[in-house]
């Protein structure tokens, strides 16, 4: 009786263990030994006991930490392109006398229409540039006369302006000049020479004028 239940006592420990065993997940290393539940099995001072098959591509970090392979450290984040710098402001612009404020034929006098149109037009503007660059002033005819009479009335014209402006207090780095004579009629103006003189004369009065254009930054 005693010798039945002492079988019976050895088959269930064996059993138990058995069971534990198998349901322990022991890591695939084959270069340490684990215990029935998977740990690495240590000695009484720490150290992971290794086994003759061990080598170093079998390190564990809790036991060889100096030769596992450490994982890299994230990558910082590809720093952002630097904004374009803004373009600065500029106040650059044209304008051309038109109208009653062109120049009476053969004459480089700027009448009061003329005047009037470049306080408005130009020199008020002139308060929104924080410095003038460039100021061009060039003088323009008709088509009526010859090359060298047409072109020294263009400049006149362009320096009638440019006294103007300079009496108004316009500065500039640089005030240029220059005339362009009869080569530069204004676009859609069409005239026909057969029709009587004055008529003519009053159909081309549109490119009898002056452009100022003005370059710099704005305020």
């Amino acid at each position: 009786m005693k010798n039945s239940i002492l079988v019976q006592t050895v088959v269930a420990a064996t059993l138990s263990l058995t069971v534990t065993a198998v349901g322990a997940q022991v890591p695939n290393n084959d270069g340490h030994l684990f215990d029935t539940r998977g740990v690495v099995a240590k000695s009484g001072f720490g150290l992971c006991w290794k086994t003759t098959r061990w080598t170093p591509a079998m390190a564990l970090a809790e036991c060889d930490p100096d030769l596992v392979k450490k994982p890299e450290p994230p990558k910082p984040a590809p720093a952002a392109a630097p904004a374009a710098p803004a373009k600065p402001k500029m106040c650059n612009f044209s304008y051309s006398l038109q109208n009653d404020a062109t120049f009476a034929f053969g004459k480089a006098d700027l009448n009061a229409a003329g005047k009037d149109q470049l306080d408005k037009n130009v020199i008020a503007k002139l308060g929104g540039c924080a410095s003038i660059k460039l100021m061009l002033i060039t003088g323009h005819t008709d088509r009526i006369g010859g090359h060298d009479t047409n072109q020294k009335l263009s400049e006149k014209r362009a320096e009638a302006v440019k006294a103007y402006l300079d009496s108004k207090g316009a500065k500039a780095d640089s005030v240029e000049t220059m005339g362009a004579g009869k080569t530069q009629a204004v676009p859609g103006v069409k005239c026909d020479d057969k029709q009587p003189r004055k008529k003519l004369i009053e159909c081309l009065a549109p490119n009898r004028r002056v452009v100022v254009e003005v370059q710099g930054p704005a305020k």
